[in-house]
């Protein structure tokens, strides 16, 4: 007995030993052919470059590689510690479509992965794709929206969202390469390059350097049609334009936090159209508001290389009379105000920024230049302060920021109508833990407020109103409103009323740097201690792991069905503009 077990010690340190090494691309990656990436393989120890062998099908490396890799003899890590050996092969290509079965070794340090490079269709199925994101878009912001925006009576709803209307497609798995739970990096990082990554990384493979801009790189989307033709790009956000889901179009770096650097990687670039907020990171540092650390003056480097500058709403109006084709808006220093803010409520930063543009109105002028490029284009439209708003549990202006979002659609379905060669695709990067349970009347008796949420039967409708049919409701501070709370929390006073002096701040940091409930609003009428089930580094509530579902109208669409990874995702949109075309 001793000596099997012994033996079996002996094989599980074998085989733990024999998965010791990394390969990037990572096992089962799907690989764009003609697409450029980064090949890394990570060895657990130092060793000598005569003692490393790497195979490819079979055969040595550099044979089908068509280049031989750098060989570092000593990766460092943090405060200068040794991580092992490592082989770095830069832009490398691989034309042929079919499966890479990649072997790495040295000494007893190997791992194998199997790569899928694919092709596409000879023929492009679209002119233009509109890929429209609604951040932390999940199935309570939907029924809220329509909720909120349409109304309902007899169980039915009085009218339909834009969302409605698009065909379901898919449901999307949003786990990160280290975590089953993502954040908008990761999932917006593998629509638009085909590679899932880890949380906060975007266009690369996150290795042990502690480099955030060193890591393995991988294609984006708009450098892939820079690559392969004459399609313009667009983007459009209310976040800031450097924040995850837009810095994903065209961003390489371990640390979406690497703002400064990817406004950088957006000038690189050059898409057509660039429209949110984020103008404190394109400022040199010398500039009152400015977040950079150099002289670099990227609205001057923008303007000299054809770019006409909105920073408001009449000035976008005016760009968008223009024939330039390429249009820098910068709305904001940072994320702009919701639309609840800048067009109910006047909070937030709007008394400083009274004039931004909203997401309709952005879209709209993207739409209106993009549309002049007789190659077609590809548009980006973020709705981001869903999210924003989902985080901290400021379920209204989550909820009209969603509306906000449907009208957007309802811009790209009215261009499609027109140009039916455009592919729509409506999806979301995450989702929150968010539900709608039923109503809180303010006219059930009694000072609790917890006693005035009805749920069953005793719900009824929500009398939310919208007298001048902008599909806004008049007042979110209505007597009987829907009830939402999140599943996940820090401590917070939940005081079942929308926060009409401006964002919920739920938690706030002690002395212990400890987030504990914000007293701010502890004397609210009726306001309950709720004690949190996030840890207390949390401030705010979190993602959650759920899938997201896909929707998708137009030519390609037919692409999207069951269930799919997010790196699956940008086969189809590649699908669709022929990206890689192979011979029938």
């Amino acid at each position: 007995m001793r000596t099997l077990l012994a033996a079996l010690a002996a094989s599980t340190i074998l085989a733990g030993a024999a998965e010791a090494a990394t390969v990037y691309p990572l096992d089962r990656a799907t690989i764009l052919a003609g697409s450029p990436f980064d090949f890394k393989v990570e060895f657990a120890e130092t060793v000598k470059p005569e003692d490393v062998k790497v195979t490819v099908n079979g055969q040595d490396y550099k044979a089908v590689f068509g280049s031989e890799a750098a060989f570092v003899e000593t990766e460092k890590g943090k405060d200068d510690k040794a991580l092992g050996s490592a082989l770095i092969l830069r832009k490398l290509v691989l034309a042929k479509p079919g499966d890479y079965k990649v072997e790495a070794t040295a000494g007893n340090d190997t791992r194998t992965v199997t790569w899928t490079v694919y092709g596409t269709p000879a023929a492009a199925k679209a002119k233009n794709v509109i890929f429209l994101l609604g951040d932390g878009l999940s199935m309570a912001h939907r029924t809220g929206a329509r909720l909120m925006s349409k109304g309902m009576h007899e169980g039915k709803a009085d009218g339909r969202l834009n969302l409605d209307d698009v065909d379901l497609r898919a449901f999307v798995g949003t786990s990160a390469t280290d975590a089953v739970a993502t954040d908008s990096a990761n999932t917006m990082s593998a629509y638009m390059t085909g590679h899932k990554t880890a949380v906060n990384a975007l266009g690369v493979y996150a290795d042990r350097t502690p480099d955030s801009l060193d890591d393995p790189r991988v294609e984006t989307i708009a450098e892939a049609l820079r690559r392969t033709g004459k399609k313009s790009v667009g983007i459009v956000s209310t976040a800031e334009i450097e924040d995850a889901t837009p810095a994903a179009l065209v961003s390489h770096t371990r640390r979406r936090a690497d703002k400064a650097e990817i406004v950088g990687m957006i000038y690189d670039v050059k898409p057509e159209i660039v429209l949110g907020g984020g103008s404190a990171y394109f400022l040199s540092k010398e500039r009152p508001g400015s977040k950079r650390k150099d002289d670099k003056d990227y609205i001057q480097l923008f303007k000299d290389a054809g770019y006409t500058l909105a920073t408001d709403k009449n000035e976008l109006a005016a760009a968008s009379g223009t024939n330039t084709g390429k249009i820098l808006g910068l709305f904001h220093p940072g994320n702009m105000d919701t639309l609840l803010d800048r067009e109910f409520l006047k909070k937030g930063t709007v008394a400083e920024f009274p004039n931004q543009p909203g997401l309709v109105e952005m879209t709209s002028a993207a739409l209106e230049q993009l549309a002049k490029n007789p190659d077609g284009f590809f548009l980006m439209v973020e709705g981001a302060s869903i999210d924003k708003m989902s985080h901290p549990m400021d379920w209204e202006r989550a909820m009209v920021e969603t509306i906000e979002f449907d009208k957007a659609i309802g811009v790209a379905r009215e261009f499609q109508k027109n140009n039916p060669d455009t592919l729509i695709v409506v999806t979301g990067d995450h989702t929150h833990g968010v539900s709608i349970i039923g109503t809180i009347d303010d006219n059930k008796p009694g000072p609790e407020m917890r006693e005035k949420v009805g749920v069953y039967d005793k719900a009824g409708f929500p009398n939310y109103e919208d007298k001048n049919g902008d599909g806004y409701p008049d007042s979110v501070d209505v007597s009987r409103r829907l009830a939402i709370f999140a599943n996940n929390f820090p401590d917070y006073y939940e005081t079942f009323r929308p926060k009409l002096d401006g964002p919920f701040v739920p938690a706030v940091q002690n002395e212990k740097k400890e987030y504990v409930a914000n007293e701010a609003y502890k004397d609210v009428p009726g306001a309950v201690l709720r004690i949190g089930n996030l840890p207390k580094s949390s401030d705010t509530a979190v993602h959650a792991v759920d899938d997201v579902v896909l929707q998708a109208d137009g030519p390609g669409a037919e692409g999207f069905h069951g269930y799919m990874e997010q790196s699956d995702i940008y086969r189809v949109l590649a699908d669709a503009f022929a990206l890689a075309p192979q011979a029938n």
